[in-house]
């Protein structure tokens, strides 16, 4: 994947330190491992929770994990400021260098999606605006507040619809590399990627759609297998900008896989609870990216419209 001489998108806010929550602890701290079990994903745009300390279900650690969700009415969005005054990309050559990495990913998808909504090549709810708008990308260290509530940097990168914006705290990629074994730019690329995907749905409509009879954790995997497909799409449609090759192809497959629910819970409690899915399992968050990235066409990313047992 070549990244020089690519340009970075100004849609980006550095919020620096945020107050409370208690830092990382390090890169690869046991906070932002939790995190990991939540890898990107907004589950708030369709389970309307917010629980702060909850115990996740399959956590093999026996700590508890922040759970990031929306409520109607939450929050007003406004700006969180630094409480040191020191911006989170100057904390670090790393935090420097993925602060850098992330606005030029950021940038391309908004190439990308640009094109594809003046062409009209989006699954169809009934609400697809002409033109896209490019959602805003903020970084974070420990805490940050949102239109959405706040959340620490544990909950992982996230999309929050009541601002448009996506967050992350750059230190998650070396969890990426260090804990969940998915290193290389393309899977870091990914997660930039699955996150305006979901900018994408909350601006067509695709988060309005349910099925009927389905549980709130099968809705939602149809919403992280769409966002999945969605940044395959973008991969296919920027493969020769960026210089995508095989190599890359594998590394978001590799990130896929390890941020499949039934290899999170097999990993973590032992055992596998299908019932208790929120992200789709493995070979099917692949399957969707690749879905994605093989067509270049979003209109093939219509989870909503395919059967449960055919996901």
């Amino acid at each position: 994947m070549r990244m020089d001489n690519q340009r970075e998108s100004s849609n980006f806010e550095d919020r620096g330190r945020g107050r409370g929550g208690g830092g990382m602890g390090g890169a690869a701290g046991a906070g932002a491992l939790m995190g990991v079990f939540r890898l990107l994903g907004f589950r708030g745009v369709v389970i309307a929770i917010i629980v702060l300390g909850a115990v996740y279900l399959f956590n093999p650690f026996g700590l508890r994990e922040s759970i990031f969700g929306q409520v109607a009415g939450l929050g007003g969005g406004a700006a969180q400021q630094a409480a040191s005054g020191s911006g989170t990309c100057d904390a670090s050559q790393a935090n420097a260098a993925a602060c850098t990495f992330s606005r030029q990913v950021l940038a391309s998808t908004e190439d990308v999606w640009a094109q594809q909504f003046s062409q009209g090549r989006l699954p169809n709810y009934g609400n697809t605006p002409a033109a896209y708008s490019e959602p805003t990308l903020v970084v974070f260290s420990d805490s940050v507040n949102t239109a959405c509530g706040s959340a620490p940097s544990s909950v992982g990168p996230f999309y929050c619809p009541g601002d448009n914006q996506l967050y992350i705290d750059p230190t998650f990629y070396t969890v990426m590399e260090q804990r969940l074994r998915a290193p290389g730019d393309f899977a870091q690329a990914y997660v930039i990627a699955h996150e305006v995907g979901h900018h994408i749905q909350n601006l067509i409509g695709a988060t309005q759609i349910g099925v009927r009879g389905e549980t709130q954790n099968q809705t939602s995997v149809r919403v992280e297998l769409q966002a999945d497909c969605l940044a395959g799409v973008w991969g296919h449609t920027a493969q020769a900008d960026l210089a995508i090759d095989d190599s890359d192809l594998r590394e978001a497959l590799t990130a896929a896989h390890a941020i499949g629910d039934d290899t999170l819970q097999g990993q973590g409690a032992g055992s596998v609870n299908p019932a208790s899915f929120t992200h789709g399992t493995s070979a099917q968050r692949m399957r969707w990216f690749r879905t994605g990235f093989d067509s270049g066409d979003a209109r093939q990313c219509d989870t909503f419209s395919v059967a449960q047992n055919a996901l």
